[in-house]
């Protein structure tokens, strides 16, 4: 699927049916004869394109002869199951040199819908410097954004782990630890993106977007440090509550091995009598019956009582 895009004098961004000279081209999930337009119709190196149709295509900055390219990392849920289950994907941004703004991946990218909707302010597709750095900004806000809502599912699992005898909580957990390692790993490949950027030999920076690139690089930064803390908190909690969750059915084991111990006096009880021995006066009493269930119980109590004081039950 492609897209075109422009900006119009009061900053306003609009959709062109055709390719113009200054204009946003939004690649997603191309097939190769849709690449090969684009790279002829906007004389872009067509290996340059090709190269993003690696999922595996790693956070980077090439200068071809036509063009220059960034990677970036982006995040993306593998599945819908599970909560805070990502992993991440290239985004591909080609600056060429007739001045056409190219973004390539194989998935939709929700950050660059602000962008379309025009809720980016000072936003001018012809400022293709300040529009990556932009880009990047935002970026950094979707994986802070993602890992504020980590924090908070791992403080809403704590407190179930502290209860559960089930694994699935902690199955849970093993997938956001997951998440955390891709995320740490993919923000840092972005921070080596951004340091090259800072230096203006890739792209030139303007008076203006040396304040962008700063907070772009802090916000980044941030990013990775969320990341890393998160990591070692989940880490740690795992280790501890599959420790708890281990002790919790050990408990379980325990009081229902108390409770058939209780349980089975009554039966021991009415064994012993049942058999076919005299029992005296008792056997022909009318009450032998009452007698043998009060026994029953009261020894049951005392057994009872006795598991308690051995915190068996």
């Amino acid at each position: 699927m492609i897209n075109i895009y422009t900006t119009d004098e009061k900053g306003k961004i609009k959709e062109l049916k055709n390719l113009q000279k200054g204009c946003w081209i939004d690649i997603v999930n191309p097939n190769y004869d849709e690449l090969e337009d684009v790279s002829r119709k906007t004389k872009t190196d067509l290996d340059l394109l090709t190269k993003l149709m690696d999922d595996e295509e790693l956070p980077r900055i090439e200068e071809g002869d036509t063009a220059t390219l960034i990677v970036v990392d982006t995040p993306y849920a593998t599945d819908s199951k599970y909560k805070h289950k990502y992993n991440t994907d290239p985004l591909g941004i080609i600056i060429n040199n007739d001045g056409y703004f190219i973004t390539v991946s194989l998935k939709k990218q929700d950050l660059l819908n602000d962008f379309k909707n025009n809720k980016i302010k000072n936003f001018d597709i012809k400022k293709k410097t300040k529009f990556v750095i932009q880009i990047l900004i935002k970026l950094s806000g979707v994986y802070q954004k993602e890992l504020n809502s980590i924090d908070d599912y791992i403080n809403r699992k704590e407190a179930i782990l502290s209860k559960s005898t089930d694994n699935k909580e902690l199955i849970d957990l093993l997938n956001v630890e997951k998440t955390l390692v891709y995320f740490s790993t993919s923000l840092k490949a972005n921070d080596i993106v951004l340091e090259k950027l800072s230096k203006g030999n890739v792209l030139k920076l303007y008076e203006e977007d040396n304040d962008l690139m700063e907070d772009a690089m802090i916000e980044n930064k941030q990013a990775i440090e969320m990341a890393g803390i998160y990591r070692e908190i989940l880490t740690s909690m795992t280790d501890t509550y599959a420790t708890i969750i281990s002790n919790n059915l050990n408990d379980v084991m325990k009081f229902l091995a108390g409770i058939t111990i209780v349980f089975s006096i009554p039966t021991m009880v009415a064994s012993f009598i049942g058999m076919n021995v005299p029992l005296g006066k008792m056997g022909s009493s009318s009450i032998s019956f009452i007698l043998i269930i009060i026994f029953s119980f009261v020894l049951s109590i005392i057994i009872a009582i006795i598991l308690k004081k051995k915190n068996m039950l």
